[in-house]
């Protein structure tokens, strides 16, 4: 960094990339999966409004209010069905973290992973 410059602060598009280099594919996948788990709901297995301001505190979502949660699902809802599946989750972080498309992207030809 060249004197002078402040180093700006990480943000979530950051994050992304990062993981998929240090876990791979498949561990890239799994941490997904995993994220999708905390934050959905267990009976209906999506992440509905209700799961998800349930469960903001656990991501530092908490000082969200309830129309930006509900943007949220609406930003990555393909199905239009109010809630998110674990595809719709996954694909949604992938388009959130444009840095990751610029990376090769040899797991992305594993969709079976998402569907576990």
């Amino acid at each position: 960094m060249a004197r002078g410059q402040q180093r700006r602060p990480m943000e979530f598009e950051d994050f992304l990339p990062v993981m998929a280099e240090k876990l791979g594919g498949d561990g890239l996948v799994e941490e997904l999966c995993n994220g999708f788990r905390l934050l959905m709901d267990p009976r209906h297995r999506l992440i509905t409004f209700d799961s998800l301001k349930r469960n903001a505190a656990l991501l530092g979502l908490d000082g969200l209010r309830d129309d930006e949660l509900r943007a949220m699902i609406r930003e990555g809802d393909g199905d239009g069905d109010g809630a998110l599946s674990q595809w719709e989750f996954c694909v949604l972080m992938v388009r959130l973290s444009p840095q990751l498309m610029e990376a090769p992207s040899q797991w992305m030809d594993q969709p079976s992973a998402f569907m576990s």
